[in-house]
């Protein structure tokens, strides 16, 4: 036991050894690395060892064995006659020559022997203090290093385990580690080209950002050009049409100087010829001696005034409105001055004129009571044909003449609406007047017997016209709702129009009656008040087609009855019988027409406002009246001529005890009263148109 004991302290103390602590690497000679490249401190036995050794083996072992002496051989010794050198330098580079390395190095294989003599350099190392050294003699010791050996190898077994297990340990986290920083790597270089994109993204952002910047820049600056030309162009703009008015203001100032020396040269040659009538040559040509100094005086002055106004202006430049003016004042004066004195020449002449009035009238009354005593002669001569003529009347029938007298007032009363309009104040009314009167006469006027189709195009202008709308006319718009009488004006006119057309168109071309009629026929059924004037003016210039012989009244003169009885009147005396009956035969075809048609687009449930039954009741009462001359006979022919068909459709049997009547009685009636009157009226019998005798 004692023994043992020994063994372990001395291994123990190896251990502690500064050579035990020596860290030991089976790669050292695979890394080319010195074995005692880590050691610090020189290797030494400590100084106890020796007596340990000595304890271990009383025998000598080994008797020439020195630790002194140096090892220069790389072979171990076999036999124990080794001889070993009794000291040994301790050195890094030098391994120790005591007994246990001996015994040590004889244990160890030689491959590795060799391999530890080739790594450490066995040249022995001068020291000026030799070592220690130790005998090793005892088998014992020997068997000590066999053992240190094996549990060497063990512990070597061991390690290798150890070191592939660590080793593979080792690979196993060097490839965790790697796969890992593979991850780290990808995740890196994922993160790098995130960081580039975001980086790109950002770059690209900013240039769009910078982009739209610029292009709202060059917006705003495009936006601030168009706003400056537009007003450079609204400047430049306001700059012509400032230039235009001012030319247009020079143009029209201009004008107005020609118009103004225009005028006051028309109102010198006014003044002039003005001046000339106040000499006294007008007087003396009607016999007349007035006194004209003083207006003549007074007229000089006017001239010259004017004269000096005109002086002014011949320098090239315009009369200004103040000679205007004065020119105008003279020339006003010139006129009041004529006035007064044309004044005093009428009312001169008006004194002769009456005069020579008052002896005609004393002629003309000693002349009527000559015809009225011879009428009354006359009278008695006929009073034997009374019978004969028993149931004839000499005037028309109360009711025809209340009719008569209501139709007038209406006429009356229409004229009278428009007196304003007929006789306008004011250049603008006058305008309108004669727009007016052309929109109701020019229609009227198209209408003849070739016409046609054009008649519901006039008829359809004359219908709006006198709705109140807009017709063109002369290129010009117009329309009766312009003035407050437009309506009375155009009807009157229009009226007036139609039975004008019959007096001339009607009675140049028979023809034309039917034309006129169907037209006129259409009006008067939308616009019976049209209707109504056409009956009144009708009447008026032939009082024949009410029928009514207008009788003579007292204080009549013969010119005037002639007028009520429709002939003309004028400077030249009283129209012929032939223009007289043409006249009335142009009316009563037109009247006769009108009585027998319709419009043929008019509303054929409503009835005729004018038809047969007014034309039976015209050729009843005209038979029931005393025949006149001429007239009677005239206007019965062109009557029948129109409207017997048509009578004759209506009435049938009843027409012809009509005719029958005519033939048996009052043609016998007509031919006595005709050549007993016709010394009275002073006429022949060329002028008379019979009727036929086959009717």
């Amino acid at each position: 036991m004692g023994t043992e004991g020994l063994r372990w302290e001395t291994l123990e103390a190896l251990k502690n050894s500064p050579k035990g602590k020596l860290k030991y690497s089976p790669d050292w000679i695979e890394k080319g690395e010195d074995i005692l490249a880590g050691c610090k401190e020189v290797t030494s036995l400590s100084p106890i060892s020796g007596a340990i050794l000595k304890r271990l083996s009383p025998r000598h072992l080994l008797k020439n064995c020195s630790l002194g002496s140096p090892i220069r051989d790389t072979s171990l010794a076999t036999s124990e006659d080794v001889p070993v050198s009794s000291s040994v330098p301790i050195s890094p580079h030098h391994i120790l020559t005591s007994p246990i390395s001996h015994c040590l190095i004889y244990f160890v294989n030689e491959d590795k022997l060799e391999n530890l003599h080739s790594m450490v350099d066995l040249s022995p190392v001068p020291s000026s203090t030799p070592p220690p050294t130790i005998s090793l003699h005892s088998p014992r010791a020997t068997r000590m290093a066999g053992c240190i050996c094996i549990c060497e190898e063990t512990h070597r077994a061991k390690a290798k385990a150890e070191l592939s297990l660590r080793q593979e340990l080792q690979d196993r986290l060097v490839a965790t580690v790697a796969s890992r920083e593979l991850e780290q790597l990808k995740r890196f270089e994922e993160f790098m080209e995130l960081k580039q994109r975001q980086e790109y993204q950002t770059m690209r952002d900013m240039m769009e950002k910078e982009t739209q910047e610029s292009l709202g820049r060059q917006e705003k600056l495009k936006e601030e050009h168009r706003h400056r030309m537009k007003i450079l162009n609204l400047r430049l703009r306001e700059a012509e049409q400032q230039r235009l008015r001012e030319a247009e203001l020079e143009k029209q100032r201009l004008v107005e100087g020609r118009e103004r020396l225009r005028a006051l040269n028309a109102i010198q040659e006014e003044v002039l010829q003005l001046n000339q009538l106040l000499e006294p040559s007008s007087a003396t040509q009607t016999g007349l001696t007035l006194d004209h100094t003083s207006y003549i005086t007074r007229g000089n002055q006017l001239c010259s005034q004017v004269s000096e106004v005109v002086r002014t202006t011949a320098e090239g430049q315009f009369p200004s409105v103040e000679d205007m003016t004065v020119a105008e004042r003279a020339l006003q004066e010139m006129r009041s001055l004529l006035r007064a004195m044309q004044e005093e020449m009428a009312q001169a002449q008006e004194r002769k004129k009456k005069e020579q009035e008052e002896e005609e009238e004393r002629k003309k009354q000693a002349d009527l009571k000559a015809l009225q005593e011879e009428q009354k002669k006359n009278a008695a001569l006929s009073a034997k044909e009374k019978a004969r003529k028993q149931g004839l009347q000499t005037r028309a029938e109360d009711s025809t003449l209340k009719w008569y007298k209501e139709l007038q007032d209406v006429a009356s009363q229409c004229a009278q609406a428009f007196e304003d309009l007929n006789n306008p104040k004011d250049m603008q009314t006058k305008k309108l007047k004669m727009e007016l009167q052309k929109a109701a006469t020019i229609p009227v006027s198209q209408i003849s017997s070739i016409s046609g189709s054009q008649l519901k195009e006039i008829f359809d202008k004359i219908d709006k016209l006198l709705s109140g709308r807009q017709i063109v006319s002369g290129g010009k718009s117009v329309s009766t709702s312009q003035h407050p009488h437009g309506l009375e004006f155009v009807s009157y006119k229009l009226a007036e129009k139609f039975v004008k057309q019959g007096e001339e168109e009607v009675a140049s071309h028979h023809e034309a009656a039917f034309p006129i009629a169907v037209v006129a026929s259409g009006v008067w059924e939308l616009h019976p008040k049209v209707g109504d004037l056409i009956l009144a003016h009708l009447h008026k210039k032939c009082p024949y087609a009410v029928p009514h012989y207008p009788p003579m009244k007292d204080g009549t003169t013969m010119e005037e009855y002639q007028k009520i009885l429709g002939y003309r009147v004028d400077d030249s005396g009283v129209e012929g019988q032939d223009s007289f009956l043409k006249r009335m035969s142009g009316m009563i075809r037109l009247y006769a027409a009108i009585i027998q048609l319709r419009w043929p687009h008019s509303n054929k449930q409503v009835p005729d406002p004018h038809g047969l039954n007014h034309g039976w009741r015209w050729l009843a009462q005209m038979l029931n009246m005393e025949p006149l001359a001429d007239v009677t006979a005239t206007l019965l022919f062109d009557f029948l001529e129109v409207c017997g068909n048509a009578l004759l459709k209506q009435y049938q049997a009843q027409f012809w005890k009509l005719m029958l009547l005519i033939r048996d009685e009052y043609f016998p009636r007509y031919i006595y009263y005709h050549s007993t009157c016709l010394h009275q009226h002073n006429l022949t019998l060329e002028g008379a148109v019979w009727p036929k005798t086959s009717i």
